[in-house]
């Protein structure tokens, strides 16, 4: 299949493995990549940029293809070494990154000038523009049952996508609910030149997680995900556990005089202990709705050739069969 996207990106297949911390290792990446799609490396799950340095090495042994780094720009006190990861991803020879969080802008000129491409992940139409306006390559636009950080809007992918087509003239890819060839061929028609998928690699044979973790998706309906720090104007989608029980607790005692303190046991340190150990009621990892939609852990491989399969069936045989009737 041939889209903007892939075009862009120098892959087979417009399927895209966002950024998730402490997922988006080199043996996710790699398989997402070698399997015609994009793979990405999440670049702050390395501690430091020596780190990165190594994980996008120990990549690049393990395919040949495209593949890309996640560069979260977060708030902070003390900031990560971002110019040291910056530095990283140029001198891995990397072509692609996901930026996410604040405005990249500061960082462009110099991932510009090594020749990488960058798409910028956004939760509105305004947001995008401006990613756009500063010189983004593309978008990922991320609807309200995205997992992980959906902002402050709620607008699902249904309206957000094709508002997105309306505005904006760089390529986008959706993301949030983005499971199977369904999900490929309504963001295909709603004007994304493919699709960003999540949640749907953690429940992958190559995903570098705890086999619990990829038991909860499963066991997962779309009903089972909640919204946390909304009062904190931080909302993350997150899959309901123990430990998110009782960080709603407190969100609900506490009301609008909640900080970031009180719910500090169940959001700080909690994806090692998830990811890693399999804990899986220790606290709030990111996880989209779509888990309703996840009933099998494929390989990668097999995930993105089913999905483009099924969907070239969808479109050749079910759509254009509507309109030759």
């Amino acid at each position: 299949m041939k889209t903007r996207i892939t075009e862009l990106f120098g892959i087979q297949y417009p399927i895209l493995q966002g950024g998730m911390h402490f997922v988006g290792l080199a043996e996710l990446a790699s398989a997402v990549s070698n399997a015609g799609g994009l793979g990405i490396i999440t670049g702050l799950t390395q501690r430091t940029p020596e780190l990165l340095a190594k994980e996008i090495a120990r990549c690049r042994e393990m395919t040949d293809k495209p593949f890309g780094v996640n560069l979260t720009f977060l708030p902070s006190v003390t900031p990560p070494d971002y110019p040291g990861y910056v530095k990283a991803i140029i001198d891995g020879g990397v072509k692609v990154v996901e930026t996410a969080g604040n405005n990249p802008q500061k960082w462009l000129p110099a991932l510009k000038e090594a020749g990488i491409k960058v798409i910028h992940k956004c939760t509105s139409v305004r947001h995008a523009l401006k990613a756009e306006a500063i010189g983004c390559d593309a978008v990922s636009v991320d609807g309200f049952e995205c997992g992980g950080h959906p902002g402050e809007d709620d607008v699902p992918n249904f309206i957000l996508l094709p508002r997105a087509a309306e505005e904006l003239k760089v390529p986008f890819v959706a993301s949030g609910g983005m499971a199977n060839a369904r999900s490929l061929v309504a963001a295909l028609s709603m004007g994304a030149d493919g699709i960003n998928m999540g949640t749907r690699f953690i429940a992958t044979v190559e995903a570098p997680v705890h086999q619990n973790v990829k038991d909860a998706i499963l066991a997962a309906s779309e009903l089972d995900t909640r919204l946390i720090m909304r009062s904190l104007r931080n909302t993350e989608r997150v899959l309901i556990n123990a430990g998110v029980e009782r960080l709603l607790e407190k969100e609900k005692a506490l009301g609008d005089k909640i900080k970031f303190e009180d719910i500090f046991p169940e959001v700080a340190g909690i994806y090692p202990k998830i990811m890693v150990e399999g804990q899986m009621d220790a606290g709030a990892w990111s996880c989209g709705m779509v888990a309703g939609l996840i009933h099998d852990i494929p390989t990668c491989k097999a995930l993105i050739e089913g999905i483009m399969t099924e969907a070239e069936q969808i479109v050749r045989g079910r759509l254009v069969g509507m309109f030759d009737a």
